[in-house]
């Protein structure tokens, strides 16, 4: 008599259960706006009627589900429960946490759609244009939801915060298979074309790219690895690829980390389109945020690319190598190095043909504590290219780099010639007594210390450190 019991039980259960199915069909069809025919008031009142029959049925579910003998119960009915279709967010292949409704009358977990209408004005199920990228929580799906789980014991997982990372993910791996395995260079350079687009496009897929992806960015680099030059333009879009994923905080350490990655660049600083150059010195100047990084940049053959592309490059090459090493020279040994490979006439050459006067200043300040620098400042003649620009400095950080450098090279090598030359300069033009009035906070501090050390000359005394 129990076991007719039990089965009369189940075989109500499975009839409400295909009821269920079937009304929440219609109600996801009617409320994606599938009855193009039917007026508006009539499909949202059938809409309505079909909720009202979903929560009978699931109240009908759950007496019948509490009269099963306690041996027909799972004790993980959550984890052989089949979810309704749908109930599962397309976007995430999972059962909806935080319902929400798009213009298109779909429905979709809020994490997911918010990250997909950060990029795409398409419905994701549809793939019609939206007329707008708002969304509104859908309660009564919610409810179903909720009322779902709590007849079939299912354990709903809680709203999250966390970023989502799975979302344009779908073909990564096949573009990095690509890349990294293809015998046609063409086919490699196409897919390597297409996770530069997506690279710059999805920050998830950064995050993604080197999170999920096993061995990912030696995987990235192989075609490079050999010959980094031998197709100037999938190194460009592998490299340009590269500084997309650099851009991720978390992803720096883990790419400078490994060993293709500065011998690369390297290469790339030297061989390689003007665009490649560039976003080489980009990728070095990004991964030279983070400390460790400094270190192992500058014990690499990247610093003197580095320099030698300020020379050659134009603006823009010129602007992120010499952004690269000004991060680089925080280090004390880096600053070190790049003076003896050359950094100072580099500099100082491209000051006087007027490129790159306002960055360049400031990596020269950067380094003018370093003896050497001023030394090879001094045997240049710079400090009379330091005077044109503080005559007249095109803005305040201008004005402030070069009194700094002015500064230091008379306070590490205080002789008299020197301060003949400021004192002729201040004498003839009020140099230095405009910008104590006129200047930043640090250029003012530094401008009273070199009229200090100018009226002590002119009084015949020896100049001290101010």
């Amino acid at each position: 008599m129990a076991d007719s019991t039990a089965d009369a039980t189940a075989v109500n259960a499975d009839t409400l259960k295909r009821e269920l199915q079937k009304v929440l069909t219609e109600i996801f069809y009617d409320g994606g706006g599938g009855d193009k025919d039917r007026g508006e008031t009539e499909a949202y009142l059938g809409v309505v009627k079909a909720i009202d029959e979903a929560i009978r049925i699931l109240n009908c579910l759950r007496d019948v589900e509490s009269k099963k003998p306690e041996f027909d119960i799972s004790p993980s009915p959550s984890v052989s429960v089949e979810v309704p279709k749908e109930f599962i967010c397309t976007l995430s292949n999972t059962i909806m946490i935080e319902p929400v409704i798009i213009a298109s009358g779909q429905t979709f977990e809020k994490r997911y759609i918010t990250q997909w209408l950060k990029h795409e004005r398409t419905c994701p199920k549809s793939k019609e244009a939206l007329a707008h990228c708002l969304w509104t929580p859908n309660h009564l799906i919610n409810d179903l939801i909720t009322q779902w789980c709590r007849v079939h014991k299912f354990d709903r997982p809680k709203p999250s915060d966390e970023v989502v990372t799975e979302l344009f993910t779908h073909d990564i791996e096949s573009l990095l298979q690509r890349i990294s395995t293809s015998s046609s260079v063409t086919d490699q350079i196409e897919a390597a074309k297409e996770l530069r687009r997506q690279t710059k496009k999805f920050a998830n897929v950064r995050v993604f790219f080197v999170d999920k992806l096993h061995d990912s960015i030696t995987r990235l680099l192989s075609p490079l690895s050999v010959s980094v030059d031998s197709n100037p333009e999938l190194q460009e879009n592998i490299v340009t690829a590269l500084f997309n994923i650099s851009i991720l905080e978390k992803n720096k350490r883990v790419i400078s980390e490994n060993p293709y990655v500065i011998p690369v660049l390297t290469k790339s600083l030297k061989q390689g389109t003007v665009q490649t150059r560039k976003n080489s010195a980009a990728t070095l100047f990004s991964l030279s945020v983070t400390d460790s990084n400094k270190v192992i940049i500058g014990n690499s053959e990247a610093l003197k690319a580095l320099i030698d592309l300020i020379e050659e490059g134009d603006l823009v090459a010129t602007n992120e190598a010499a952004n690269a090493v000004f991060n680089l020279c925080i280090v004390n040994e880096n600053r070190e190095k790049a003076v003896l490979q050359g950094l100072i006439p580099a500099v100082t050459n491209k000051i006087k043909a007027g490129s790159n006067v306002d960055e360049l200043l400031s990596l020269l300040a950067l380094v003018s504590t370093h003896n050497r620098a001023i030394e090879e400042m001094d045997n240049l003649g710079f400090i009379h290219v330091l005077f044109n620009i503080l005559r007249n400095p095109n803005c305040l950080l201008t004005g402030e780099n070069a009194v700094v450098i002015v500064f230091n090279m008379c306070d590490r090598h205080r002789d008299r010639s020197k301060l003949k030359l400021i004192g002729d300069e201040e004498n003839q033009h009020g140099t230095f007594t405009k910008l104590a009035k006129q200047g930043s906070d640090r250029a003012v501090r530094k401008a009273i210390g070199i009229l200090q050390w100018i009226r002590r000359f002119v009084a015949g005394k020896e100049p001290q450190r101010v």
